[in-house]
């Protein structure tokens, strides 16, 4: 009887021994967290989808498939800057392990996290933004691409001025409370001094006020160079639209713009940095450090300049200017 005993008090300590181990066991077999990518994008899934499907597209290749690999939590500003601190608040909270952004984005990120890699896909100037500490060195938890902005600005006003024709009075549109529009202002402005342009600056801070700023240019302007950044981009069919009615030839900075009617744009290839951007996050994923990966510079420029648009405005561009294009749409 004893021996009854004693065996059934070993097989419940047995027993009770598996049934406390079978819930670590059951854990210890349950598949890893993905690695999480926030995204915020400036404007609307609709307006950036060639560029985000350039960035995924390229994590594809690296290995990183969405939903099996890797997680990406989606949030839209729609050209509000003013979301850019509850939605970087709100990564943070989810503990993602990198936060994109574009330049619009990264002092909200930066605000938000010191810990969260930061990487920004495209930036007018991260350096004169306060981003980064240098191009060579970041330092800190942030890198991306930087799209010389400041750079690039006086190239366009050059190219304004060729496609236009005793060009002599130029109008900027520039978004007053974007930092990298009114570091990118002052190129203009100085380009335009250098090249002998009237240079008139048109401000806006909302949507709003858009109307008011080309009724502002009234007589005043031959040409416009508009300043790209999210809340000008949210906007660039009202922008055409009030550009086309003021009979104001404009240049900028991206395609997007020229395919929905605008005369012509000069500068990076978005998708191409959008790629690039996902090789930074790919090192990130890995363990690289932020402040350890270079700020890397645009390889390729685009000039595309929209002839529908030329004509309307009773514009004749020299046969000269259009063998310089990347693209011509017709």
């Amino acid at each position: 009887m004893a021996s009854y005993i004693a065996r059934r008090k070993f097989l419940a300590t047995l027993l009770g021994g598996a049934a406390a181990a079978w819930p670590l066991a059951a854990r210890a077999q349950q598949p890893a967290k993905l690695p999480t990518i926030g995204y915020l994008g400036a404007s609307t899934p609709s307006f950036d989808s060639h560029r985000v499907g350039a960035f995924v597209q390229r994590l594809r290749e690296l290995g990183w498939i969405e939903g099996r690999t890797v997680t990406i939590e989606y949030r839209w500003s729609e050209g509000r800057s003013e979301r850019y601190p509850e939605i970087a608040a709100e990564f943070v909270r989810l503990k993602v392990d990198v936060i994109v952004t574009t330049g619009g984005g990264v002092p909200a990120a930066k605000q938000a996290t010191s810990a969260i890699p930061i990487v920004f896909p495209v930036a007018g100037d991260p350096v004169g933004g306060g981003y980064v500490a240098t191009l060579a060195r970041p330092g800190g938890n942030i890198t991306g691409l930087s799209l010389q902005q400041t750079d690039v600005a006086s190239k366009r006003v050059e190219l304004l001025r060729d496609a236009v024709p005793g060009l002599r009075r130029m109008a900027i549109l520039v978004n007053a409370g974007n930092v990298n529009a009114v570091l990118e202002l002052g190129e203009v402005q100085a380009a335009a001094r250098t090249l002998g342009l009237a240079a008139a600056t048109s401000e806006i801070r909302r949507a709003e006020d858009i109307v008011s700023a080309f009724e502002a240019l009234k007589g005043r302007a031959d040409a416009v160079y508009v300043v790209a950044e999210p809340l000008v981009f949210s906007n660039r069919a009202r922008i055409h639209t009030l550009a086309m009615a003021a009979r104001l030839p404009a240049i900028y900075n991206s395609r997007e713009y020229v395919e929905m009617g605008g005369l012509m744009s000069y500068g990076p290839s978005f998708p191409d940095l959008y790629r690039r951007a996902g090789d930074l996050v790919d090192k990130i994923l890995r363990g690289a450090k932020p402040g350890n990966l270079p700020v890397e510079q645009p390889t390729k420029f685009d000039l595309v300049i929209n002839l529908t648009t030329a004509k309307a405005l009773g514009l004749t561009i020299p046969e000269s200017f259009l063998l310089r294009a990347d693209e011509v749409i017709e």
